[in-house]
């Protein structure tokens, strides 16, 4: 590979949440949403893409503005262009799926290349013309298989207070089917996945359907991922069938590893949000598609990836958030890394982050944020863990970090997450400086140890711009 992977996989000031990755022909396209970094409303820009190698994930290309919202004759006021899919149609012309912020329906534009650039082709709609606006038409998936096309989407909020869904009967994940124009509906729409009003008594219980359905076909099965109620989940489901029988398979990732190797709810180790993504194989091996949150917001979110395992059984075991991501290896242990990196951000008790109709309280806590084009990590107070993982620390013999700090205090450095004294493996103090700094100490890890952590010990307030691993 030209370079290391690693996440967020795109340029640190690129935001693509809600990614949908997609392979054609010898590339892997990521089509997803476009948040504004310092952004204060989810989606706020054009769509653009990015586009990689399938023989190396790391070299990422710009492939532009693909599609923009003065584009759409229903978009006057140029509202927020939601979770978007590509898929090849039958005519080997590629189409883009979109809904438009509080629109009750769902958009097509079409291009001769996945690159586009795609025009305008009008909303999914019935034979006599009535535009398809059932079960809340949001986050679009398309699947062409055998034949036929069908497409899957819905919205079921269950815990944010916002007053356009109150009183509705919003049922769940719904499936309709295509003509082969790829715009009129030809059966449906079917609930899949059923809402937390509907799901008691049935496999979803206890994970019913939020949002972000993103559909893929692997072998006989057909597997449906989607956003829980829990919302920093992405979960699955499977069935034979791509219209009905889908039951509740798992969780596939979680953006603050709630569940994974039996974590609680409020173990979690970042600040968390909504998630959205979907899988795709590359070569021999599969990666899920997910997004992080940074800032004190829900509407900064980066693409994230992780290499996943499908067993015989069609299962897919839970996998956790890594800085390491689609890296074949663990990342080298002699390299300067940003310190936005981090795949764990903790104090203890993080929260969800707020969001528009959120009425939670903010809790103080550490996170990621960008000043006049500088990105580290801000707010840090004592107790804080910061985590990457995973990296080939054998070859680490020393560890610079650049910080400032409001007060005289120590990163604590170990190789676990709870920091138990065991792990420990040195300390590098910190002095107080309005300025960025250098500190660094001498470090020994074992063999076997790939997991980097740190705890900041002091009074007052510390920000971390950067890592050199030696």
């Amino acid at each position: 590979m030209k370079y290391q992977c690693h996440n967020p996989y795109l340029p640190i000031e690129e935001h693509i949440p809600d990614g949908e990755p997609r392979v054609f022909g010898d590339r892997l396209y990521v089509f997803g949403s476009h948040d504004l970094e310092n952004g204060n409303e989810f989606c706020e820009q054009d769509y653009v893409t990015w586009s990689a190698s399938v023989d190396d994930l790391s070299d990422w290309r710009y492939e532009g503005v693909i599609y923009r919202k003065d584009q759409d004759p229903y978009n006057q006021d140029l509202l927020p262009l939601y979770a978007p899919d590509v898929i090849c149609g039958p005519d080997g012309r590629y189409y883009l799926y979109y809904c438009i912020k509080f629109q009750d329906s769902i958009h097509v534009a079409v291009a001769d290349r996945p690159t586009g650039p795609y025009e305008f082709y009008g909303r999914v709609h019935y034979p006599d013309g009535q535009v398809m606006s059932e079960n809340q038409p949001y986050d679009p998936s398309v699947i062409v298989t055998d034949g036929k096309v069908y497409l899957y989407f819905g919205f079921a909020p269950c815990m944010i207070n916002i007053p356009r869904y109150k009183g509705q009967d919003l049922r769940g994940g719904s499936v309709l089917e295509l003509e082969s124009d790829m715009l009129t509906v030809k059966k449906g729409p079917e609930i899949v996945i059923p809402s937390l009003k509907y799901g008691k008594g049935t496999s979803f219980e206890g994970n019913e359907y939020f949002e972000g359905p993103s559909i893929r076909k692997i072998g006989d099965l057909f597997y449906l991922i989607y956003s829980s109620v829990n919302t920093h989940q992405l979960c699955y489901a499977t069935s034979r069938d791509p219209v009905k029988g889908f039951e509740f398979r798992g969780c596939i990732i979680s953006n603050g590893d709630v569940g994974y190797k039996g974590r609680k709810e409020e173990d979690k180790v970042m600040s968390v949000g909504n998630d959205h993504g979907g899988l795709v194989k590359i070569k021999d091996q599969w990666y899920v598609f997910y997004h992080r949150h940074t800032s004190l917001n829900q509407y900064n979110r980066q693409g994230c990836a992780e290499k996943i395992q499908i067993l015989e059984d069609g299962s897919i075991p839970q996998v956790c958030v890594t800085t390491s991501g689609m890296n074949p290896e663990p990342l080298s242990g002699k390299e300067t890394y940003p310190a936005v990196y981090c795949c764990n951000l903790t104090n203890g008790h993080m929260g969800a982050l707020n969001s528009l109709g959120r009425s939670n309280r903010e809790i103080e806590f550490p996170y990621i944020t960008s000043v006049q084009n500088e990105r580290y990590i801000t707010n840090i107070s004592d107790g804080d863990r910061i985590g990457y993982k995973y990296i080939n620390l054998s070859e680490t013999n020393g560890i610079e970090v650049t910080y400032r700090c409001s007060e005289d205090g120590v990163l604590e450095i170990y190789s676990d997450l709870d920091c138990e004294p065991e792990s420990q493996k040195g300390k590098i103090y910190l002095r107080s400086s309005k300025d960025w700094k250098d500190a660094e100490t001498t470090v020994t890890f074992q063999s076997d140890e790939k997991e980097l952590y740190f705890r900041f010990r002091g009074k007052g307030k510390a920000d971390l711009n950067t890592l050199k691993l030696s």
